[in-house]
């Protein structure tokens, strides 16, 4: 009692704010990591773009319009030889730009902001500039060195990554209430991830080395080509496990659930274009441009379920720790 009396002068002469007032203080006090979580996600969505456009300018042919590197014709804008294939590689280059532009932002932002946000912060924002450093990098060669094989599969990983990246950032920056039920799902969804990135880089080296056209003349790329198709039942039977045991898994939080049902949406989607891409011989362009981005697409919301899955586990370690 005599503490509460010693205090209450003190709150006796505070001023009483209302609601509003302190909705508006706490909406202030977290802006800086609503404003980085908005910018992250403006960044995975032009990456993912960035990627649909880099596998349209490939299937039309498109990857060496631009003779040269980073101009394209020596100008920023070469208008006087624009057409569909100059466009479509003029404005890949473009947003891999602007998405260069965005990272120096955040890690800006991440710095000025630093104060109020978790010590990874910063570090991760740095991380990520230097994946699209060496992005760019690998975007020059792939000109450079006239779209070889490896170079552009590389190209292809390390845009995967980053995109990866900033899901990781953006999920980790998210406001999320854990239930503490997730148990091994993130080891599951997980692996599903880095079985989808696998098949990923198959996909982006059977599309490089055009193995799709001349399997039947060289049974090198027949073995890529295989390797691919029959790649897809590893990943496919993981994102189906996980399916299975998200749905036994009682008092799942909605988030989870609904991001396994997107997970297996998605795997089916992908094998069904997969089968059109491959009946048509690669000849419509946006069926195969649809299956990479649907397979980019597939790998993120693994992503996002398997950080979303460990801040789950580790809120329910916290708790049994107390």
């Amino acid at each position: 009692m005599a503490q509460f009396s010693a205090s209450t002068p003190k709150a006796a002469n505070r001023p009483i704010a209302s609601p509003m007032r302190l909705g508006n203080a706490q909406s202030i006090q977290f802006s800086p990591q609503q404003f980085i979580r908005r910018w992250i996600w403006k960044m995975a969505a032009a990456t993912l773009a960035l990627m649909a456009v880099g596998s349209a300018t490939r299937v039309m042919n498109a990857g060496l319009a631009c003779p040269d590197w980073p101009l394209c014709y020596g100008q920023l804008v070469p208008s006087q030889q624009m057409n569909l294939q100059v466009f479509l590689e003029w404005f890949h280059r473009m947003d891999a730009s602007l998405i260069g532009l965005m990272a120096i932002g955040l890690v800006g932002l991440t710095v000025w902001f630093r104060q109020q946000l978790a010590r990874w912060v910063p570090w991760a924002a740095v991380g990520v500039l230097m994946l699209i450093v060496v992005q760019g990098v690998l975007g020059g060669l792939t000109v450079t060195q006239l779209l070889r094989f490896d170079i552009v599969t590389a190209h292809l990983g390390t845009a995967l990554l980053f995109f990866c990246s900033l899901l990781v950032m953006g999920v980790a920056l998210m406001p999320y209430r854990a239930v503490g039920t997730a148990g091994r799902l993130p080891w599951l969804s997980g692996a599903a991830a880095v079985l989808i990135y696998g098949q990923s880089l198959l996909g982006g080296l059977v599309a490089s080395r055009w193995a799709a056209h001349q399997c039947f003349g060289l049974s090198q790329l027949c073995q890529v080509m295989t390797s691919h198709k029959w790649g897809a039942v590893v990943p496919t039977t993981a994102i189906a496990l996980l399916l299975y045991f998200t749905w036994r898994t009682p008092a799942l939080n909605g988030r989870l659930r609904a991001l396994a049902k997107a997970a297996g949406f998605l795997v089916v989607l992908q094998i069904l274009l997969g089968i059109a891409t491959l009946r048509l011989h690669l000849q419509v362009e946006p069926l195969t441009v649809s299956h990479q981005t649907i397979g980019a697409t597939l790998l993120g919301v693994l992503v996002v379920f398997t950080v979303l899955g460990i801040r789950d586990r580790t809120a329910s370690c916290t708790l049994d720790g107390q």
